[in-house]
């Protein structure tokens, strides 16, 4: 099942105006535990980050971490690139309507991209999963950042984080080029990269893992099914939510032998 279509067909429905857009940000931020996570860590970052902090929000996709962050630190300035037109396009379109001004957002090739010493934290949330050419960007992004500045990833590990081992439908996310990757090769690639100090976890532990399947595999492949079962989502996640949240506040502040996801951490 292709993840994609589904998703860019609710961001249509929810770009219909900025107070939709908004309330897409909201529950992106409280259904996807890698946001769980994410939040985690920009707010252990911000402690020692610089008062006016560069960042590269790098795969900027909906903008949803962009928006965070531009409203959580009005003073820091924040540049989104992505390789999709239209959701730059939507990007740029949304902020400038909400008045938003430290952000910018660009078309851009990540395999391509660099602007040396220009950023003093970068962001990169389900991206690398579908670049084929990792190391290349990993460099790219070393280059871009200042002298101990930080890349902060969300990826799949390589322990089902494609849900690959679901006979049913092979991949859950057919647009990936690898199933995930394995916590030392990823470490490995960061140094070939010239990253001097790396700290990688798991995430999606069995708490995660749960609440992923309840909160977004299964409402995925009600919607593959049928856009027209989009009435009952909101019958469905009043009864599974509760438990969702519980499930991400249990993933985000436990420890992981193993799971389906990584958080890894990288400095200059």
């Amino acid at each position: 099942m292709e993840y994609d279509p589904i998703k860019n067909k609710l961001g249509v429905f929810f770009n219909m105006s900025p107070g939709l857009r908004k309330l897409f940000y909201r529950l992106l931020d409280l259904l996807l535990l890698r946001t769980w996570h994410i939040h985690k860590e920009l707010r252990v970052w911000e402690k020692t980050a610089p008062a006016k902090a560069d960042i590269l929000d790098a795969g900027s996709g909906f903008g949803q971490y962009s928006w965070y962050m531009a409203r959580k630190h009005s003073n820091w300035n924040i540049f989104g690139v992505d390789v999709k037109d239209d959701q730059i396009a939507d990007c740029n379109n949304f902020f400038s309507k909400c008045g938003v001004t430290n952000v910018k957002f660009e078309v851009a090739d990540l395999t391509k991209f660099s602007k040396p010493e220009s950023y003093d934290f970068a962001l990169s949330v389900d991206v690398m999963e579908h670049i084929l050419e990792d190391v290349e960007v990993f460099k790219n992004i070393h280059a871009s950042l200042r002298k101990n500045g930080m890349l902060l990833i969300s990826t799949p590990s390589d322990q089902g984080g494609s849900d690959a081992d679901d006979s049913t439908d092979g991949s859950f996310i057919g647009e990936h080029v690898r199933n995930g990757y394995n916590i030392n090769e990823i470490q490995d690639k960061l140094r070939t990269a010239g990253f001097s100090k790396i700290e990688a976890r798991y995430s999606y532990g069995v708490p995660g893992h749960i609440s992923w399947v309840l909160s977004m595999k299964y409402p995925m492949k009600m919607l593959s099914a049928s856009k027209a079962l989009i009435v009952l989502l909101p019958f469905y996640y009043l009864i599974t939510f509760p438990f969702s949240l519980i499930l991400n506040q249990m993933d985000t502040n436990g420890t992981h032998a193993k799971g389906t996801g990584l958080i890894v951490k990288a400095w200059k």
